[in-house]
């Protein structure tokens, strides 16, 4: 039986031409070679599987190569590749700095650094996993790795850049290896297929190609595994199946019900899935992928950016020419926030399963809620009411009321009525308007957002009930001032709260039997009251059974805050009064505490 070797060491490239995906580094170095200027040090750094060992065990093959093809190539037929094929060459040697990383380690490499080759130009020392080695063992190396001899060149490989001292940084030259294409991956793993005599379906490939995520030898091993499982013959069922991938056959059923509203079937699709072992997160984050798929899919400038085979790229542009574009990004949105809010919910599967619903209803045409959560709400402007022919009368103005600044129109209310009798009247606004007896009356919203203000006239003109007339002159005291200040406090509508909070921390005060002294603390607070003054007086009036009551404001006079100073404070501030203090205090050695 002849002897199997995994397809990530049969298919390891031997040149430079062969390394997938890394055609930029591949090319610089062989510049390098073929021009003659190398570096004393290398470092290459990448996600694990892209090719950095391989590349670097290439480049130490090349420049010891006594005949390189043109473009820096290894001949591979002469007697240092030969050596070097067969694991025997003297020239490079490798290094694990993962269970070799101690100072005793770099000590004998650095003897070893003092040997010059027997046979070839240059003695390539490859370092991998080096972000291994300790702090100590860096500091050993770091005086060789910067003057090694003429002969000597290091290559060093590290998944982990960040993780390496940066005086070791600043002596190599760096190279970046990336993470392989989708596309790179599938072809390569299509040339293994056709040299082994497998058959693949490009779907199977490229779901291999994004579960390795960028690896080719993450790709080559599950390659292996999957061929293991199905005999040479990799359909995407079979992929799926072994891998516990969720179908994309799923998403293009679903997104089929979200444009039907099929709400049912959308939970019998999750309950299916999540039978078949599959959870709940992992479910709805493919969702919001398949989402973004479609948008992509809509125009062909952000086509390229779906990484698959072409049988599926069009499956994915047909589901999205059905799909309209608003439905598209309020799927999105939704799958999103369910994919967030999953981890912290108590009820994983209703958060789905509210996910889907909404999804499903947000084809209709009258949801234009982008947020997925339900109709939006357009408040319509209020259309103003055309004037009549007739003209208001005028009215006749108080000269009090005539001093006012002019009211705002939006603050002002018209009522146009016909010619006819009219008469004063004082309406929530502030607007006295001329009304007809004879007009059927209409029902006139109230705003207590101003509530009271800028009605002082009304006490010479009252008209509602508390402000008539009690008819009585009683003195007042304490007991009855503080009654009917929190009576008018207890008659300000609900929508005062926030104003009988802040009149229930004012006490007023007898000043004599007809008047009262109110102190405030702040302009502010003076103004608010100032403007309820007739409600205030109407109310108390009647509760004191007194009418010629009148209540004074009174803004108090701010304190003075004395600052309270340290033992050392006071001393500075005598010293500055008195220079005496100062030479005093020198004098006799005195300390403040």
């Amino acid at each position: 039986m002849e002897e199997y070797i995994v397809s990530a060491l049969k298919y390891r490239p031997l040149n430079f031409d062969s390394v997938v995906g890394q055609r930029s580094l591949t090319t610089t170095l062989k510049n390098a070679i073929s021009s003659g200027k190398l570096a004393h040090a290398y470092l290459f750094c990448g996600p694990r599987g892209v090719g950095k060992t391989t590349c670097a065990r290439i480049f130490a093959k090349a420049i010891n190569c006594f005949d390189p093809q043109e473009g820096g190539e290894p001949c591979g037929k002469c007697e240092s590749c030969q050596a070097f094929d067969q694991q025997r060459s003297m020239n490079i040697h490798e290094l694990d700095a993962a269970s070799n990383n101690s100072v005793d380690d770099i000590r004998e490499l650095c003897k070893q650094v003092l040997i010059p080759p027997q046979t070839g130009k240059y003695k390539v020392f490859i370092i991998d996993e080096v972000h291994m080695l300790s702090p100590s063992a860096f500091n050993a190396f770091l005086k060789t790795l910067e003057e090694p001899p003429s002969y000597v060149i290091f290559i060093l490989c590290t998944t982990e850049k960040h993780k390496i001292l940066p005086t070791i940084l600043s002596r190599c030259q760096v190279y970046d290896f990336q993470r392989m294409t989708t596309k790179n991956t599938i072809d390569h793993l299509m040339y293994v297929a056709e040299k082994e005599g497998y058959k693949a379906e490009p779907e199977a490939l490229s779901l291999i190609a994004e579960k390795a995520d960028g690896g080719m030898r993450d790709a080559l091993s599950i390659f292996d595994q999957m061929v293991s499982f199905s005999g040479g013959n990799l359909t995407y069922e079979n992929v799926c199946q072994n891998l516990n991938v969720l179908s994309q056959e799923y998403y293009f059923k679903l997104v089929d019900y979200f444009l039907e509203g099929k709400v049912p079937d959308c939970l019998l699709l999750l309950n299916d899935v999540l039978q078949k072992g599959f959870d709940g997160g992992n479910f709805i984050a493919g969702l919001a992928t398949h989402m973004r798929n479609l948008l992509v899919s809509r125009d062909a400038v952000t086509l390229p950016l779906l990484e698959m085979s072409e049988k599926m790229r069009s499956r994915y542009q047909e589901q999205a020419r059905r799909c309209p574009i608003h439905f598209v990004y309020k799927v999105l949105k939704l799958s999103n926030d369910c994919d967030q809010a999953y981890r912290t919910s108590r009820n994983k599967r209703l958060q789905v399963e509210i996910c889907l619903i909404q999804s499903a209803q947000a084809s209709e045409p009258d949801n234009s809620d982008a947020s997925g959560h339900g109709p939006a709400q357009i408040i319509k402007p209020v259309k103003k009411e055309a004037q009549t022919q007739s003209a208001p009368q005028p009215v006749s103005v108080p000269k009090a009321e005539a001093t006012k600044p002019v009211e705002k129109p939006s603050q002002v209310a018209q009522v146009n009525v016909p010619n006819s009798e009219t008469k004063p009247a004082i309406l929530p606004d502030k607007a006295q308007v001329v009304s007809d007896p004879a007009a059927p009356k209409k029902l006139t919203k109230v705003s207590f957002k101003h509530f009271g203000a800028g009605k002082k006239d009304e006490e010479a003109a009252p008209t509602a009930p508390d402000m008539e007339a009690t008819g009585g002159s009683e003195p007042i005291n304490s007991e009855k001032l503080t009654a009917a200040w929190f009576a008018f406090i207890d008659s300000l509508p609900h929508e005062s709260v926030a104003l009988a909070k802040r009149l229930k921390s004012l006490q007023p005060t007898v000043k004599d039997e007809n008047n009262a002294l109110l102190a405030v603390s702040n302009p502010q607070v003076q103004q608010t009251v100032e403007s309820q003054m007739p409600q205030i007086l109407a109310i108390m009036r009647k509760e004191l059974r007194n009418d010629s009551f009148l209540l004074e404001t009174q803004l108090e006079e701010m304190q003075e805050v004395v600052k309270s100073y340290s033992p050392q404070e006071m001393l500075k501030v005598l010293k500055k009064q008195n220079a005496d203090v100062g030479e005093l205090v020198s004098k006799l050695q005195l300390t403040f505490e």
